[in-house]
């Protein structure tokens, strides 16, 4: 998909940006792979939208299947990188309150860990619905507010400003128009749930253990640790239905009827 990135040649590190070839990323950047992979099929010929397209790897891998992808981001640097390192993709610098794209005109728009960033979820999903053709789909993953930030109702994360929960994703589509067509989680597979052994229960939390305190990128890893989270790969994470409030992300397939 991408040849591997060098921290000059990457999109700047954020903190919450996720960018493909850097070994300490590894376990996020496959995680949200795993989830482009398993959605990936629906793309197959399609005019794809992606609706907030970070560094860039997702409408790059789309584009290796859909027949058409335009990839929006408000960051302008973000949008220049993508134009520049995806040159498959027409990219396009837009605010996703106001989808630049004419209606009933798409085949599939892509949201994939965005969501949880807007401040107006409904007012998006409404652009959504609007410049999906009937039959369209609306492809959405986002973290699982049960398990991102238990026991609280304002996310932990300083960039999210509203984190949901499965029923608030399934009503928040439904409330848009959408029929929900899959609502699965993702999950820690076998090698991960041997990780998370390995490292007291959470190999998240050994990750956030070493880098918390410290600005992206400048966190001095433990070798073994970091051997661990770099070897880690897309098929380690597991998408289905079950224990659904269990899982770390979110996966919703949504029908424009």
């Amino acid at each position: 998909m991408t040849t591997p990135a060098t921290r000059a040649d990457a999109l700047h590190l954020t903190g919450e940006r996720t960018v493909p070839g850097i070994a300490e990323e590894t376990y996020w950047f496959r995680r949200h792979e795993a989830a482009y992979l398993a959605l990936l099929p629906y793309c197959d010929g399609a005019t794809v939208l992606e609706a907030g397209c970070g560094e860039g790897y997702g409408a790059g891998l789309i584009a290796t299947t859909a027949e058409r992808v335009l990839a929006l981001d408000y960051d302008v640097d973000t949008t220049e990188h993508v134009a520049r390192r995806y040159p498959e993709v027409g990219v396009a610098r837009a605010n996703l309150a106001f989808l630049p794209v004419r209606t009933s005109t798409v085949d599939v728009v892509a949201n994939f860990q965005v969501i949880e960033h807007l401040w107006d979820q409904g007012g998006f999903l409404a652009e959504c619905h609007r410049v999906l053709k009937p039959g369209g789909k609306l492809l959405v993953t986002t973290p699982n507010r049960i398990t991102f930030s238990p026991d609280s109702d304002t996310p932990l994360n300083p960039f999210h400003t509203r984190e949901l929960a499965p029923s608030e994703l399934d009503s928040l589509l439904t409330g848009a128009g959408f029929e929900v067509e899959l609502l699965h989680g993702l999950h820690h597979g076998g090698p991960l749930e041997e990780l998370d052994a390995r490292y007291g229960g959470s190999i998240i939390d050994a990750q956030l253990d070493v880098v918390m305190g410290h600005l992206p990128g400048q966190a001095t890893w433990p070798p073994k640790l970091l051997a661990d989270v770099a070897a880690i790969k897309a098929e380690d994470f597991t998408i289905h239905g079950a224990d659904l409030d269990a899982s770390l992300d979110l996966v919703a397939v949504a029908v424009r009827p």
